[in-house]
């Protein structure tokens, strides 16, 4: 409690990530936390910039290594322009997306592999892990059906081929297998509510909030 935790939320197309990653922010600053509010790729005006060029633009834009190279760069600027401050004074940081989402998109669904992914983020980054990760698990088809319905002009990803989303989904699953103590699954199908609920309680216990 007395050291400020970092946590992303993670999973494929429209499994709910900023909407539960708001309620979560509710929900620890109702336990008297300061608590910062950001996105993967983006969160501090460099990185944005960079966005821009991932998220736009027909889905064979980028190969694989300029995509994970790119969210790679953005991810550095993310942590030295705002989550690193931020956890030095005492502020708990929600990213919606994070590493996990560059070796789950890059490494599994372009298949360039997770190592790769994993050794960029050692040179670049540290090898910075969260605290915690909750994955949003929920069928492709819901998540893309829910996704498309949401629109807003950042769709790069979701038109890619199925095959590319259900490699995707499996990807994160993987992540969680090999690293238990930090990621949980989080049913995503589930109601609005019932997803928070259940984000809350694994927050919860995780560390330890009364």
């Amino acid at each position: 409690m007395n050291k400020a935790k970092f946590i992303t939320l993670e999973g494929g197309e429209g499994g709910g990530k900023s909407t539960q990653a708001k309620k979560l922010a509710e929900f620890l600053r109702g336990r008297g936390l300061e608590v910062l509010l950001t996105r993967e790729p983006g969160g501090s005006p460099g990185a944005e910039d960079i966005r821009a060029l991932l998220v736009s633009g027909e889905p064979g834009r980028w190969d694989a290594m300029t995509e994970a190279l790119l969210h790679t760069a953005a991810r550095r600027d993310h942590l030295q322009r705002t989550v690193w401050p931020a956890l030095e004074t005492g502020t708990w940081v929600i990213s919606d997306r994070y590493v996990d989402s560059t070796v789950a998109y890059q490494g599994y669904g372009h298949e360039l592999g997770a190592e790769r992914i994993l050794e960029m983020h050692r040179i670049a980054n540290d090898g910075f892990m969260p605290d915690l990760t909750l994955i949003l698990d929920l069928p492709v088809e819901e998540g893309l059906g829910r996704a498309n319905r949401r629109g807003g002009g950042e769709e790069r990803y979701e038109r890619m081929k199925r095959d590319f989303h259900h490699r995707l989904r499996q990807g994160f699953l993987q992540i969680a297998a090999h690293d238990p103590q930090r990621c949980r699954v989080v049913d995503a199908s589930r109601n609005m509510d019932d997803v928070a609920a259940r984000i809350q309680h694994i927050a919860t216990e995780k560390f330890g909030l009364a």
